[in-house]
């Protein structure tokens, strides 16, 4: 049994290993093809190699002789084509390849907007998603003094981060009211872009751009912004988001159904026989009254490659989406969040808190019988193993309230003297 697997991200290495786990070489030959990087790594350390804390290996997970150890072959290239009939992949050289199993974990691509402008651009324009977008960074850095970045989600934040741990002038351009509202309610949006200010960024929110201008070699020279703005800069970050990388499977001998993204049911199986998708390519078809789901980010990736290879080995697989979690960093202000914050029920209401002159705040988000549903914890770090289960657990306000401390790691309120404080004071 030959198992063919596009991406080698975090979807479909880990699918490889699952695999592996089951079957010796003797049983199941698993093949991982990339055209991005020949080993996998994690995507979420781009930004520490970016800023000289990491080197490039050491965005390996794995050490390199792993994969020989397992058994699991690589090849670098792109897959131009798919034969779901003849069971064949062909690349971009003209090698085909047999398979018995597929799996599509082709990953994202970055989202772009035709600004005016675009078509004369040659140079300065970059994004922030794969080893290729680091190295162009990293070319660009040294002959650039100014430089502007276009969106205000995690992407977008490390990339300010980088820019100015490089020393460049750095303009931040937010199109909401607030930082992220896709994410945070109003205070904890406008605590963090405090927070990118106190930085020295120039983050200016409700203003977009609204042409790029180059000078004679067709370099990013300057933006002009809907505010009647004029930023010079040398590097324009576009950072508005990602979509899934279909495209191209649109025009194979044999294309699976494809909405905004590569469309899998529950089993992460496609519409073609023996063929598979996972990670952040994917939206899945839970029920028939609801839209495809969508979760276009690490966790949720690393848990359909696992998925997906149980699958294709022939486990009765039917997902369900888990309670959402997602951590990262502003810099270096702490981000976790658990369940659900934002879209949540009519009648739904939160316990918000927020210490005076620092970074940090507790939002805890319970219903109208007092079950907490969400946390949103910036700025010190939790264990989200403990929010997670008094969410499943349905537990009461008053009984997370009592229990907070249970659920820290080594946060700012943790080292306070809770005795010699007011009720007020008191976190939580």
């Amino acid at each position: 049994m030959h198992f063919v697997i596009v991406g080698n991200g975090v979807a479909g290495t880990r699918a490889a290993f699952t695999i592996r786990q089951r079957h010796a070489p003797d049983d199941a030959r698993i093949t991982l093809i990339s055209d991005e990087a020949p080993y996998f790594f994690s995507r979420t350390a781009l930004m520490y190699a970016y800023m000289n804390r990491l080197e490039r290996r050491d965005l390996e997970p794995y050490e390199r002789s792993v994969y020989d150890r397992q058994h699991i072959d690589r090849i670098q290239g792109r897959v131009v084509d798919l034969d779901a009939q003849a069971h064949q992949l062909t690349l971009d050289d003209g090698t085909t390849l047999d398979y018995d199993r597929c799996l599509l974990a082709v990953g994202a691509r970055p989202r772009m907007i035709d600004f005016g402008g675009l078509e004369d651009v040659e140079e300065g324009l970059v994004h922030f998603v794969s080893v290729q977008d680091l190295d162009h960074c990293e070319k660009l850095t040294w002959t650039t003094e100014q430089a502007t970045v276009v969106g205000g989600g995690l992407i977008g934040v490390e990339l300010a981060e980088c820019f100015v741990h490089h020393g460049l002038d750095v303009t931040f351009l937010v199109r909401e009211p607030y930082y992220w509202p896709a994410a945070f309610t109003e205070p904890e949006g406008q605590m963090i872009s405090e927070h990118i200010r106190s930085h020295g960024v120039d983050l200016r929110h409700e203003e977009e751009v609204t042409h790029i201008d180059v000078d004679a070699d067709g370099r990013v020279s300057s933006l002009r912004t809907d505010a009647a703005n004029e930023i010079p800069c040398q590097m324009l970050g576009i950072a508005i988001g990602v979509v899934p990388n279909v495209n191209w499977l649109r025009d194979v001998a044999t294309p699976p159904a494809i909405g905004f993204g590569l469309r899998v049911n529950r089993a992460f199986q496609t519409t073609l026989v023996d063929v598979y998708g996972a990670g952040d390519c994917v939206e899945i078809d839970l029920v028939d009254d609801n839209p495809p789901h969508h979760e276009p980010i690490w966790y949720a990736a690393r848990r359909h490659g696992e998925l997906a290879a149980r699958s294709m080995l022939g486990d009765d697989i039917t997902y369900e989406p888990p309670l959402f979690y997602n951590s990262s960093k502003f810099f270096d202000v702490e981000y976790t969040t658990v369940g659900a914050v934002k879209e949540v029920p009519p009648g739904t209401q939160s316990l918000f808190r927020r210490m005076p002159d620092k970074p940090i705040s507790q939002r805890i988000v319970y219903t109208e019988d007092r079950r907490v549903i969400g946390f949103s914890m910036l700025g010190s770090r939790w264990d989200h193993t403990v929010l997670t289960r008094w969410i499943e657990e349905r537990r009461t306000l008053d009984f997370v309230r009592t229990r907070l401390r249970e659920a820290q790691f080594d946060v700012e309120f943790g080292r306070l003297d809770l005795d010699a404080m007011t009720e007020e004071e008191r976190p939580l």
